[in-house]
């Protein structure tokens, strides 16, 4: 009888994952109590972005990786692969996880214009002066957009060093977006935390919808008539115990 790999109990698997969800949650919580208040917080994340912003070409660039013209292509082409791929080797529901990408990549306007509205964050001195500045839509197009196409990829790669790879290109798309923003003084320190905070959440979404549809899961397949008479039939005489 072949041993099964050993998993963590359902209940840990459970705790874990509300944790993933709770810690974003509470972190961003935190940190938007503190902008509208004007609190502490938020006097260290203007100090800090004063020794932070330097503008300039690079940053720029950096910056522009999380304009949607930028993220998004990434992100259409990820989910046109993950569906033909997929559909192509008969994975049972394989338009959920690249559906679950898609809303995950709507509902990132639709919650990040009304809390820029609400906070009514001023920018820093480095732009023109205006309001609504948090979150910070650009950090968080690229936390999702890089974030959903690496978890739509990750499962159709097989090789452990490829996969390492795709992460650490996210991450490193994701960073510097996020560096650049600040860096070029686009926005403050906290705006882009609470937009990987508000991607986290999102993302998580996208990844419990993705392991539940493993790539490798196919349709099953139609009994025949011969294998329904066959089980309903008499008992072998081979019938018994094993």
């Amino acid at each position: 009888m072949p041993v099964s790999p050993l998993r963590p109990p359902l209940g840990l698997l459970a705790v874990l994952a509300v944790l993933a969800v709770s810690g974003p949650v509470l972190l961003f919580a935190l940190i938007t109590w503190q902008v509208v208040a004007d609190g502490p917080l938020a006097g260290v994340d203007e100090r800090l972005s004063r020794a932070l912003v330097h503008p300039d070409r690079f940053s720029e660039l950096l910056a522009d990786l999380g304009n949607v013209q930028v993220a998004g292509p990434v992100l259409v082409v990820a989910l046109a692969y993950a569906a033909w791929h997929g559909r192509a080797s008969g994975t049972a529901r394989w338009w959920l996880p690249p559906l679950a990408a898609a809303v995950a990549m709507v509902l990132v306007p639709a919650l990040v214009v009304p809390l820029k509205e609400w906070t009514d964050r001023p920018g820093t001195p480095a732009v023109p002066p205006a309001t609504g500045y948090y979150p910070s839509g650009h950090t968080a197009t690229a936390v999702v957009a890089y974030g959903a196409a690496t978890l739509l990829l990750l499962g159709r790669l097989r090789r452990p060093a490829v996969r390492r790879a795709l992460v650490v290109l996210c991450a490193v798309l994701v960073l510097g977006t996020s560096y650049g923003l600040v860096r070029r003084g686009y926005h403050w320190p906290l705006d882009v935390v609470a937009s990987w905070c508000l991607g986290a959440v999102l993302l998580a979404g996208v990844r419990s919808v993705a392991r539940r549809t493993p790539p490798g899961g196919s349709l099953p397949a139609p009994v025949s008539r011969s294998t329904r008479r066959s089980s309903s039939g008499t008992p072998s005489p081979r019938t018994g115990p094993s």
